[in-house]
């Protein structure tokens, strides 16, 4: 009996052995998004993609907003190696050089996350991010965006007119000088706080995110009058991790991330946009919640501006002129302006 229950035991430590067996590739990304938030689901199942797709070679834990540092601060803290990556929105970083803020939100340029999918992968802007990020230590691994962002607002907006003096919140960069050249005053707070921003008139309306992400958190309950489509705010999500780590890494993992993250893309802004069908279908059905759909002409007033504002803005450094110049061009060539 003894020779048996040894066996038992030696099989259970063998096995226990290897299912505790360390990645050989260990990484800590910080998210731009609470952990409660679908978005923030969707990340941690692109993490445990690369997992099984690594057959268990990397391990990539996707930490909540703040975690470990501001949604702000997460480029420096991966340069200093308190972090090794981020999934996180580009624009954050305007204040390293106004570039990220121009490439990170071009305000009014894409109709669709395709199109800035697209621009990324087939049209120079996998290259160009990697040379803005080069002098940070950063690898540029691949993004793709949430899908069209839908205005929250405690106030009935339906034309540029009715922007004035709203005070909005708006991220950092670019879409800060849009929204102050079209009259609104904007206020700089980090998403955790825009529930608490409009519940305490910090805030009258906000320029956060999709509409269902937006409906779930429960801001329609204090701001009911959503604008949706979304035409204003399509921000470029980004992958980013050390340099020196993804230069450790082995081809065939080099790959992986490569073609993961390309599939992250799609799947974040396809899975956003079915919740986004079914978020505005339960808000119309909801007499307290009023959408507003601007009109094409008020549309095109606002693109009018943001355009106007690109140009002012490319204007704050070499890297953000050749931003410029480079999405002017793939627009062009696609017949997009």
């Amino acid at each position: 009996m003894k020779p048996f229950l040894s066996l038992v035991a030696g099989l259970f430590a063998a096995t226990f052995a290897i299912n505790t067996l360390a990645a050989d590739y260990s990484f800590k990304f910080q998210s731009s998004d609470p952990s409660g938030v679908k978005n923030f689901q969707i990340k941690q199942a692109w993490a445990d993609r690369v997992e099984k797709m690594t057959g268990g070679r990397v391990e990539i834990d996707i930490l909540p907003v703040g975690s470990v540092v501001s949604h702000t601060e997460t480029l420096g803290a991966i340069d200093m190696g308190i972090l090794d990556g981020h999934i996180s929105v580009t624009g954050y970083f305007s204040g390293k050089d106004p570039a990220f803020g121009l490439i990170g939100n071009t305000v009014g340029a894409w109709s669709s996350p395709d199109q800035l999918i697209t621009y990324i992968y087939y049209g120079g802007g996998y290259e160009l991010m990697n040379e803005l990020y080069e002098p940070y230590g950063v690898k540029f691994v691949g993004g793709g965006a949430t899908g069209l962002e839908s205005f929250v607002s405690k106030v009935p907006l339906d034309s540029v007119a009715d922007l004035k003096g709203l005070k909005l919140r708006a991220p950092e960069g670019l879409v800060q000088s849009v929204f102050a050249a079209a009259g609104a005053s904007p206020v700089n707070l980090p998403g955790s706080e825009v529930y608490t921003g409009l519940s305490k008139g910090v805030i009258d309306a906000a320029d956060y995110t999709v509409f269902s992400t937006n409906h779930s958190a429960g801001l329609h309950e204090i701001a009911q009058h959503p604008v949706y489509p979304g035409f204003h705010s399509l921000p470029l999500l980004e992958v980013v991790m050390d340099l020196d780590e993804w230069n450790k890494l082995p081809e065939d993992l080099q790959q992986i991330f490569t073609t993961s993250v390309r599939d992250f893309a799609n799947d974040i802004s396809t899975q956003l946009a079915l919740a986004d069908v079914e978020a505005v279908n339960e808000a119309r059905q909801d007499p307290s919640i009023t959408l507003h759909d601007w009109s094409a002409e008020e549309r095109k007033k606002f693109r009018a501006i943001a355009r106007e504002q690109w140009k002012i803005y490319a204007e704050q450094s070499p890297n953000a002129q050749k931003v410029y110049e480079s999405v002017s061009k793939f627009l062009e060539s696609q017949g997009l302006l």
